[in-house]
């Protein structure tokens, strides 16, 4: 066989398979591996100034590949204090990814009188049952992390 020939068969190759779907161990048709509680933290942000962690709950939802959500965000700043919101949510999921677009149902605590406070929305990869990694995408973009929340008491 001649080198063209086995150059266009090892490309024909990769293209399957980059648009193979990915196979994932516990990732089936089965949409219940996501739903319950979850916490969340983000890298720092703003020059290192600013963290975000909360809990989000993902419940089930009439639409397949759909969930209602809700989550509370607390943001610590080293330059305006501290920001407490709790938001509505929906959760989208394609594959192993998930959209979360959030709407902001109250400030429970609020960093500075008048600041405007941006809906906090996300875009993950499942990466285990109980991890999912991705983005925090809304006034800023910052690394996020989800972890399956603990049941227990601390």
């Amino acid at each position: 066989m001649s080198r063209a020939r086995i150059r266009l068969a090892a490309m024909a190759a990769l293209v399957l398979l980059a648009s193979a779907p990915a196979s994932a161990g516990n990732m089936d048709a089965d949409a219940s591996d996501v739903l319950g509680t979850w916490t969340f933290q983000t890298r720092p942000y703003r020059n290192g100034q600013c963290l975000m962690t909360g809990t989000m709950n993902l419940s089930p939802h009439p639409e397949p590949g759909q969930y209602a959500c809700e989550l509370t965000a607390v943001e610590v700043c080293s330059t305006w204090g501290r920001s407490v919101v709790r938001q509505s949510c929906q959760a989208r999921r394609f594959g192993d990814q998930v959209s979360i677009r959030s709407q902001i149902e109250e400030m429970l605590e609020s960093k500075v009188e008048g600041l405007v406070y941006m809906p906090d929305n996300f875009t993950l990869t499942i990466e285990s049952a109980d991890r999912m990694f991705g983005a925090l995408v809304s006034a800023v973009t910052a690394p996020a992390e989800f972890r399956r929340a603990n049941d227990g008491i601390s």
